[in-house]
């Protein structure tokens, strides 16, 4: 008997663990984003009824206001996101990124024009939440960088591999190739503002992907490299021909995208969607599913 009541204990508390876990990792999520959805549930404390409200947007069409972002301003205070800056021309200084990352908490340490040392790399990661990458036209990570890189991600952290029209993706292939087999190809011209995905529409975003929370629209970018199909991806942005500009890896407790259109870091950035989207895919890197509570 005193041996079932022990077994129940430690039920008990393993529940009330594992219910504590969520509720922190709640906390960093907005709880009124819903997806890709335009209206919200809004409940009345008087009546107890639950009514449905559409929800005020931007000119673009995006459920406005940051509380329609994946996660709440400052959720991510202390965490820092390494960004190693190859493509640095036509004025892309990453001012834009960093001030929404900013809003989420994170902080921003950036590599620019050349990487670092394998093992200073090694060490601005051992102080960082994820890696982002910003490829140029010629390789210049190392296989010693890219091994650094790897147990990073092996260990669970984001990495976000961003390339541009051919031959703007030597670094995003290299590295891309490495850790999931990924690869994008190409030159196409986008500058369109693309919705969501559907049966009639083989353009825009993949719904209801959390990164995806609280969009409608997105700007595609200038000039666009295609991700190549590849089993261990999953889409996430369709340009505006079709072609998969962006895809997720999640596997093993491992999480990546893969893009193909840097310029909607630095061109047309309030066109549509980009620092909500960026805010989001941040936040979705940061694995937090697996790392709260440790």
């Amino acid at each position: 008997m005193k041996y079932q009541i022990r077994i129940i204990s430690i039920i008990i508390i393993l529940l009330f663990l594992s219910s504590l876990s969520f509720s922190q990792v709640s906390l960093k999520y907005n709880r009124c984003a819903s997806k890709n959805a335009i209206y919200e549930d809004v409940y009345d404390e008087e009546s107890g009824e639950v009514s449905t409200v559409v929800v005020e947007s931007d000119s673009h069409g995006n459920a406005s206001g940051n509380q329609y972002d994946l996660a709440v301003d400052g959720a991510f205070e202390g965490e820092t996101i390494t960004v190693l800056h190859l493509y640095t021309g036509e004025g892309f200084d990453f001012s834009l990124p960093q001030a929404a990352l900013k809003e989420k908490g994170f902080s921003v340490y950036r590599f620019m024009n050349a990487p670092p040392s394998p093992e200073e790399l090694k060490e601005a990661l051992d102080k960082s939440c994820q890696f982002w990458l910003i490829s140029s036209s010629t390789q210049m990570l190392t296989d010693e960088h890219v091994k650094v890189i790897k147990e990073f991600f092996d260990a669970g952290h984001g990495v976000y591999i961003w390339g541009d029209n051919d031959p703007y993706y030597a670094d995003a292939n290299f590295l891309a190739e490495a850790l999931f087999e990924g690869k994008m190809l190409g030159n196409y011209w986008g500058s369109k503002v693309v919705g969501l995905k559907d049966k009639k529409n083989n353009s825009g975003l993949v719904k209801n992907h959390l990164i995806t929370t609280g969009l409608q629209f997105v700007y595609e970018g200038i000039t666009i490299a295609a991700i190549q199909d590849n089993q261990m991806l999953k889409p996430l942005i369709y340009n505006s021909e079709g072609n998969i500009v962006a895809a997720t890896y999640e596997s093993n407790g491992k999480r990546a995208i893969l893009d193909g259109g840097f310029t909607r870091l630095y061109v047309s950035w309030d066109e549509a969607g980009t620092g909500r989207y960026v805010k989001n895919a941040a936040t979705w890197l940061s694995n937090i599913e697996r790392f709260e509570g440790e």
